[in-house]
């Protein structure tokens, strides 16, 4: 995961370090991008695996969730940043721990770029974006610590500022190759980092503002609406998923109702039932 974070942030962030005379086209290091990411997605997932002790079935209920994410972004179409596979994403990444809610966040917008058309250069950096998002469900306090209201109170907020650093995020990968704009808000390539960061702030507040809020209230509202059952939902799915639960057996002695007790074994006697 430290691996992937720092490719991630290097991606993102190499062009304010670069000078005049770079490229910055992103679409020229996306692929390697792209390439680099998958295999790290793979090791992810080997690594959950071994470390949760769960098995091929949880994988499958990870792809399920991601084809259920991919399938509800369409249904907001972007309109005012209106976009309902949020809220999933953080009620799967706080049931499935950091590292599937990296992998489950990755995938799901893989698979919704291909069912949309939206595959671009953009698409692993949204890729990204997303894992990071459901990976910071899967590290705020455990369910052991809070439960019930305030667990759903503390996740709605986790949505509500996530879905803003969601859009920070990815306006930092667009703002570097839009020209031509305000003196105030553009990208200048060599320009200190300070300035560039201001600039940055800037052009968010000007262009990205309004649909962050759409997104981050959508995330909000369905969380609180339908978080109780899907967390309950998700949570039986997951203890199903773990097939290597020992299996325990009642006490010696002891009977079903409606049936009648065998008799003592004679004292002394030194025989055993097997189990």
């Amino acid at each position: 995961m430290v691996l992937v974070t720092l490719i991630g942030i290097a991606a993102f962030g190499w062009p304010l370090l670069a000078d005049r005379q770079s490229g910055l086209a992103h679409s020229q290091d996306a692929p390697w991008l792209f390439a680099a990411l998958l295999p790290l997605l793979v090791a992810v997932v080997v690594a959950t695996i071994a470390d949760q002790g769960m098995d091929a079935k949880a994988v499958a209920m990870l792809g399920v969730l991601a084809a259920v994410g991919a399938a509800l972004r369409p249904l907001g179409a972007g309109t005012a940043g209106l976009e309902p596979m949020f809220f999933l994403m953080v009620l799967s990444g706080r049931v499935l721990g950091p590292g599937f809610g990296f992998v489950l966040g990755s995938v799901t917008m893989f698979a919704s770029a291909l069912l949309t058309g939206g595959v671009g250069p953009w698409m692993p950096f949204q890729m990204l974006a997303l894992g990071w998002f459901s990976l910071g469900a899967g590290l705020l306090p455990g369910p052991e610590r809070i439960r019930g209201r305030a667990e759903l109170a503390m996740l709605a907020a986790y949505g509500f500022l996530g879905s803003f650093a969601y859009g920070t995020v990815m306006n930092l990968q667009g703002w570097v190759l839009l020209q031509g704009m305000g003196q105030g808000i553009s990208f200048h390539p060599g320009d200190p980092v300070a300035q560039n960061l201001a600039r940055f702030v800037a052009y968010c507040a000007a262009t990205s503002l309004g649909w962050d809020l759409g997104r981050a209230a959508l995330t909000v509202v369905l969380t609180l609406a339908l978080g109780a059952t899907l967390l309950k939902a998700l949570r039986r799915a997951t203890r199903k998923a773990a097939f290597d639960a020992p299996v325990s057996f009642g006490q010696e002695g002891t009977t079903a109702p409606g049936t009648t007790a065998p008799n003592p074994l004679p004292e002394g006697d030194t025989a055993r039932h097997d189990r």
